[in-house]
């Protein structure tokens, strides 16, 4: 028994020590998607889905003009916080915001993102207005420029879940706005 534990053991070290070359290769070669580190290594026959087109912001007072702009034309707003070195944020980006369903949901929507790669004084000042400590958040707006607190999002949500949460927090009514 105790051999087959060691064998086991020696298995996962050398499973793991390929894994970790196959990302420093992905990575020399200019990949940051740790979910397909050899995914710039070559031609892909899979079909392209089509992201969000989002409005990136950097500023509060840039989150201010869209929402005053968004609620000039009757759009409500999804803010989605992100950062390339946050892994939740590439999985958001690669599986649940490709999904048709969650496009659908967010038709009508003002779509804003918040890049806070840099961790830069704007972006701390961006996330303190939030209160929040990093991504992937997304906040959702009415139509009247408030924020739905009650359906602020952290973390990652696949997109079954996420095409459901966004539908009910675009029709939240102002109870679950911010005072």
């Amino acid at each position: 028994a105790a051999g087959g534990g060691r064998k086991l053991i020696k298995g996962l070290g050398v499973a793991a020590l390929a894994y970790g070359a196959v990302l420093l290769i992905g990575a020399a070669s200019g990949g940051s998607d740790p979910l397909a580190p050899l995914a710039r290594l070559g031609g892909s026959t899979a079909a392209v889905h089509e992201g969000l087109n989002f409005r990136r912001i950097k500023t509060v007072a840039d989150l201010e003009t869209e929402l005053a702009a968004a609620g000039a034309t009757g759009e409500s707003v999804m803010l989605d916080f992100y950062a390339d070195w946050c892994v939740s944020c590439k999985e958001m980006e690669k599986y649940t915001f490709t999904d048709e369903r969650v496009r659908r949901a967010l038709e009508g929507t003002r779509l804003l993102q918040a890049d806070v790669t840099a961790n830069d004084e704007a972006d701390r000042a961006l996330l303190g207005h939030f209160g929040i400590y990093g991504p992937p958040t997304m906040a959702f707006f009415g139509r009247d420029g408030r924020e739905r607190l009650n359906y602020r999002l952290i973390g990652f949500m696949p997109a079954g879940e996420f095409h459901e949460h966004a539908q009910q927090a675009l029709a939240a009514p102002l109870a679950s706005a911010s005072p």
